[in-house]
């Protein structure tokens, strides 16, 4: 039985995001792999009210703003002691506004050394939607993402994992209460006033959502899913985990008429409530019936992923992508040195990601992989330089001893492996040179070498007369299917029959070709 690939045996890069929000401040600390898992090291909130009176005067209060700065010191020192690779630090809406901004953030630098970036709402609602689009997939739809936040809120249109529109409106749940909702309970005149100002600001939005034929509405803040929390408490449900869970349009409308028509005392009452949300649940019950009717979405799905953890899978990709451009460079200058142009390995690098495409999920293969064999195939000829006979022995060495940039040292193994492998017979894959690699990282290491002696022997002639490479799977049998236009693909064909031994062996499955 193979071992299962875990996000224990990926490469963790460590990342913090911090939110300076307008209810409260959060420090979220996490490994991350390239794929985008996450595994939480820390994870923080401290309510500062930045947006008290602020969204009425203009001004960050000097309490709040000591509070906040406060804060941050004790969140970079928790960065320092987890040992963070790299930190992202950004302001909403409240700072977004405020007109003494300029001079918080420069306290904050020089106060905590944190670097804090003012984003704009169109920033924040894309950093949402990746977060939620990475933890939900959001497939199908169209489905609204609503981020409703102290000082503004986040609406983002999604039809098959892509954005349609975004829109940041100032509807936060604090600037909504401090504005209109005045009274404990409020007044019915104050919710019809209230209501009057979200058809202003979002009516049209939510018309837009109706005509698309929205799905569900996803809700990524705290303050909604605590209705979704509390929906759940009156169906009588131990709350437990929250991501996923679900509150139907009645549910939430019947909630929204117990939150405003309850003092603070009275819905502190409500089963599910958070205390610390009590003061703007009125403000934002209504927000999320608002949408629920004008949208015609049936229900709300809590999704715990939002901007803390868009922030770190951004600084994932960048971080990625970064190496990716050390480690593309350091590969192309060492094929250059020894295959010269290399236009055999470049074309087998197009072809064996093309297989890789269609393969790895039945060969297991994690989503890192796929750069390690492109680099593969990319370097499977160097050894040529030294030796034709056995020159997948030289590329090995190669490899193993020209201090490419940018890698792990078990991933040039790796990499090193597979071209050792590659024009070796299946029996051979268990020399010794394998065993310092564990038990997953051979298996991967080995489904690269059956793909890269594939995708060279689809070159056989050094002529790229392969165009198209496509994979059809049938019970017991996958069949590799390749275009060629005109040309005759005879040699390819005869020599990928010979070399396709170890996939079929990897995949525990025939495997045949047709051209």
């Amino acid at each position: 039985m193979t071992e299962a690939v875990t996000p224990d045996t990926l490469m963790f890069m460590r990342f913090a995001a911090i939110d300076v929000g307008s209810n409260s401040v959060h420090l979220l600390i996490a490994d991350v792999s390239p794929e985008g898992h996450l595994e939480v090291i820390d994870r923080v909130k401290e309510m500062v009210r930045l947006g008290r009176r602020s969204f009425t005067t203009g001004l960050l209060s000097q309490e709040a703003m000591d509070l906040a700065v406060r804060v941050l010191d004790h969140f970079q020192r928790l960065v320092e002691v987890r040992h963070v690779d790299r930190m992202r630090a950004v302001a909403t809406s409240a700072v977004r506004e405020a007109d003494n901004k300029e001079q918080f953030i420069a306290r904050i630098k020089r106060e905590t050394s944190i670097n804090v970036e003012v984003i704009s709402g169109r920033e924040e609602a894309q950093l949402i939607y990746r977060a939620a689009q990475h933890a939900l997939g959001l497939e199908g739809g169209p489905h609204l993402l609503v981020d409703l936040g102290g000082g503004s809120l986040e609406l983002v249109l999604v039809k098959d994992r892509s954005p349609i529109w975004m829109k940041s409106a100032r509807l936060g749940a604090a600037r909504m209460t401090e504005r209109f909702l005045l009274d404990d309970p409020p007044t019915p005149a104050q919710c019809k006033r209230l209501e009057s100002h979200f058809e202003k600001e979002i009516g049209e939005q939510m018309q837009a959502a109706r005509q698309a034929g929205v799905v569900r509405a996803i809700c990524t803040s705290g303050t909604i899913n605590t209705l979704i929390a509390m929906a759940r408490a009156a169906r009588g449900e131990e709350l437990g985990m929250l991501h996923g869970s679900t509150a139907s349009a009645a549910e939430i409308a019947r909630l929204c008429r117990k939150a405003v028509g309850a003092n603070a005392a009275m819905r502190m009452a409500l089963p599910g409530i958070d205390a610390k949300r009590i003061d703007q649940i009125p403000a934002s019950a209504m927000l999320a019936d608002f949408v629920l009717r004008r949208s015609g979405a049936e229900e709300m799905v809590a999704c715990t992923w939002a901007l803390r953890e868009g922030m770190l899978l951004e600084l994932a990709e960048a971080t990625n992508r970064s190496a990716i451009e050390i480690r593309g460079g350091s590969v192309n200058a060492l094929a250059t040195r020894f295959a010269q142009h290399n236009l055999h390995g470049r074309q087998v690098a197009k072809l064996a990601l093309k297989l890789f495409d269609a393969m790895a999920f039945m060969l297991e293969l994690p989503d890192s992989s796929r750069e390690l064999l492109e680099y593969a195939a990319l370097l499977h000829d160097i050894g040529h330089a030294i030796d034709h006979d056995r020159h997948n022995r030289h590329s090995y060495y190669l490899v193993k001893n020209a201090d490419l940039l940018g890698f792990e040292p078990v991933e040039i193994e790796m990499i090193a492996l597979a071209l050792r492998a590659h024009r070796k017979q299946s029996a051979q894959l268990d020399s010794p040179e394998w065993q310092v690699l564990s038990a997953v990282k051979r298996r991967i290491a080995r489904g690269m070498a059956a793909i890269l002696r594939v995708a060279d022997g689809l070159d056989r002639s050094h002529r790229s007369v392969v165009k198209t490479v496509a994979v059809v799977y049938s019970p017991g049998r996958a069949q590799i299917e390749i275009g060629s236009g005109r040309e005759k693909a005879d040699l390819e064909l005869w020599t990928c029959e010979r070399r396709i031994d170890l996939l079929a062996k990897l995949m525990d499955r025939r495997v045949n070709l047709q051209n």
